[in-house]
């Protein structure tokens, strides 16, 4: 598809910090040229052509408000996020959590931005960064070869690490007579199966885990693992209970067959509202398809199940931050253009998201000749950005987590009560900050992200 007309501006990737990016910025009646290189030019993780395609968990995390994730969604949620509320329109039971049926996010997200009248989407691969500006680089961490290549030239040497995806299975294959339903601690009801492990089948998995044969890297690669999404064999690695106290930990799920919380579980998270597609929860794995098949098939209640997606490997590029780019995700040398998504240093889903809305209030905020501040560093939304900017030493990427936020005045005795005043200091900060930025970027601060007085966009549904 050629580009026609004019753009106000350009958008390089349809993943969820694209999309996201488009959403907000047609909404505020700006017109947005989007480029997407699928289908023509595949990544080798996404299976199909669908913006905001998710690649890895169907899981959004928490929605507690005394968690790191549950408090970022309460923000972003302050701020008019357009994918949360399609997640939630689509979402699959989960606990606490937010998870989404795959197929039906994607094909709401596209849906949606394909019948935005401000947004032209264009199939086609981009391999430079002169581009119209302003930009917003989304591309994410399968960024292709030819952009990659631009990159590089542009900003030195990428960082990246390796990242790997758990295997899905058919949820009709399972046998239900051994696995169990349950939550951990029965909160948001029995929403996942879950597969008991004795002490004596934990260690046989653990063996049979650390003995698997796995796919290797090339020679002239580190391979460098992301700490919050390790391949369960590296976990098997690190001693006998380290998935058993990770992943694989019982806390709180107990087995109505025994009225105890068995030695280990693995647990199997629904990825669609029919509960057909499960997931294999914090199995993430770069074992062959052959290792994966007889180790699946040897836990209880899996001997006959289905496969329908195996664990894969991959390698996530990102870019250097704190080195290369400015306040608000701008690059130091080239005027207009920004970063946003996993390139940019953040890891998880909505934590891709909120910087695709970054990108874009704050390019909207320049188009009107207005200047737009980040959010407080009390402010889960701030922390994240001052990682990405401020961070000492080796720069890795970063989830939503308490342990960015300064500490509290006081100290406060207590996990749980520590997070919910280190949550109400965060939102009080966060609703005085957007109460003053939002009119920058022509948003309401009242109406949870609209346009003020509305815009040629506003109100499309999903």
């Amino acid at each position: 598809m050629t580009p026609t007309g004019r753009a106000d501006v350009t958008i390089v990737g349809g993943g969820l910090a694209g999309s996201e990016a488009a959403w907000q910025l047609a909404d505020l009646g700006l017109r947005v040229r989007l480029f997407e290189m699928r289908p023509a030019t595949t990544t080798g993780a996404h299976r199909g052509d669908r913006l905001a395609e998710i690649v890895c968990s169907n899981s959004f995390k928490s929605t507690r408000i005394d968690t790191a994730s549950g408090l970022l969604k309460a923000e972003m949620d302050r701020m008019g996020c357009r994918l949360l509320r399609v997640a939630r329109t689509v979402a699959v039971p989960a606990g606490h959590a937010l998870a989404v049926d795959r197929e039906r996010f994607a094909e709401a997200v596209s849906a949606a931005l394909e019948a935005h009248p401000n947004v032209e989407i264009v199939r086609e691969t981009v391999d430079t960064l002169d581009l119209p500006r302003p930009t917003i680089v989304a591309t994410g961490p399968l960024t292709g070869g030819g952009l990659a290549d631009a990159l590089r030239r542009h900003n030195g040497e990428h960082l990246y690490f390796y990242d790997a995806i758990a295997p899905s299975i058919d949820g009709d294959t399972i046998d239900t007579g051994v696995v169990f339903r349950a939550s951990r601690y029965g909160r948001g009801g029995a929403d996942y199966w879950n597969v008991p492990l004795d002490r004596e089948g934990y260690l046989e998995l653990v063996r049979r885990i650390r003995e698997a044969d796995r796919v290797t890297a090339h020679d002239f690669e580190n391979v460098a693992y992301f700490e919050a999404c390790l391949p369960i064999e590296v976990l098997a690695e690190r001693g006998d209970d380290t998935l058993r106290f990770g992943p694989l930990k019982p806390r709180g799920l107990v087995d109505p067959r025994t009225g105890r919380e068995p030695w280990a579980v693995i647990q199997l998270r629904r990825e669609s509202l029919t509960g057909s597609l499960l997931g294999m929860v914090g199995f993430q794995t770069r074992m062959t398809f052959a290792a994966q098949k007889a180790i699946i098939r040897s836990l209880p209640g899996l001997a006959d199940v289905r496969i329908l997606r195996y664990g894969t490997i991959h390698r996530n590029l990102f870019l250097d931050m704190p080195r290369i780019a400015r306040a608000l995700l701008r690059d130091r040398r080239i005027e207009g253009l920004r970063y946003a998504g996993q390139i940019c240093g953040v890891e998880g889903y909505v934590e891709s998201i909120f910087s695709g809305m970054v990108a874009a209030l704050a390019t909207a905020a320049e188009l009107r000749g207005e200047t737009f501040e980040a959010p407080p560093p009390e402010t889960m939304t701030g922390a994240l950005l001052g990682h990405i900017h401020h961070h000492a030493g080796p720069f890795q990427p970063m989830n939503a987590n308490f342990g960015i936020l300064p500490p509290l005045e006081r100290r406060v005795r207590g996990r749980r009560v520590r997070a919910e005043a280190m949550a109400r200091r965060a939102l009080a900060a966060f609703e005085a900050w957007w109460r003053e930025q939002a009119p920058r970027a022509g948003v309401d601060p009242v109406a949870g992200g609209d346009a003020v007085g509305g815009s040629p966009g506003a109100g499309i549904g999903v």
